[in-house]
């Protein structure tokens, strides 16, 4: 038997997955094949062919071979460490703010790290300022308890400053990132792309931890 190897489609194309039984008994399994007057192509799964005289194929068998399907992709890590997921619900709790806010400010500040220093001296995991740690009475910035315990009444702080106004979880969140002078400056967002960024990145994780619990919208968070 000569075999050729060639680079083009020929014509009358077959996709299904099958065996080429040969006069002499032996079988070839082809992933499909195409017939052009006296030749035969095989195309195996790799993208190769072969081509042989169609009167060595004494018939074609379907492989009816069912490969199993691929496992299931596993579900996605939760990036919050187990120990902060109980430092966050305690600290929600006792300062009546809602744990994926805090989860969602924890995120966008220092994705989850506590050792966590930005350019401008805030430190640890919420990213305190070194005045208003003091303030919160967070005397080691870098241990989780002390942080988030401290992030989340100074959350709670800007809430109830901000309660009378119809957007109180937006300048909260602009106060908790640039201060509350700031937002009463410009009675509202101030414009400082840091502060929107931090604001917008932090709703947009609050929606999706809200999304999963309740399916919700994000302005819930200040209702629990």
């Amino acid at each position: 038997m000569r075999a050729w190897f060639v680079l083009a489609m020929v014509a009358s194309p077959l996709w299904a997955a099958e065996y080429a039984v040969l006069t002499t008994g032996f079988r070839i399994r082809a992933e499909r094949h195409s017939t052009d007057g006296d030749t035969t192509t095989l195309y195996d799964r790799d993208g190769g062919s072969t081509t042989i005289p169609t009167a060595l194929i004494a018939e074609f068998e379907v492989d009816d071979y069912v490969p199993p399907p691929p496992p299931p992709e596993p579900p996605a890590a939760d990036p919050r460490p187990a120990d902060l997921v109980t430092l966050v619900r305690e600290a929600a709790a006792r300062h009546g703010v809602a744990a994926e806010l805090v989860h969602s400010v924890i995120a966008t500040e220092s994705a989850y790290n506590p050792h966590a220093v930005s350019p401008k001296g805030a430190l640890g995991l919420m990213q305190l300022m070194p005045d208003t740690a003091r303030d919160l009475n967070v005397s080691n910035a870098f241990d989780p308890a002390e942080n988030i315990n401290g992030g989340a009444a100074y959350l709670r702080q800007m809430l109830e400053r901000y309660a009378p106004f119809r957007n109180q979880l937006q300048r909260a969140l602009a106060a908790y990132n640039a201060g509350p002078g700031k937002v009463d400056l410009y009675g509202g967002m101030p414009p400082y792309r840091e502060t929107i960024d931090f604001v917008s990145r932090v709703l947009s994780r609050l929606e999706s931890f809200r999304k999963q619990r309740y399916g919700s919208d994000p302005a819930t968070a200040i209702r629990e």
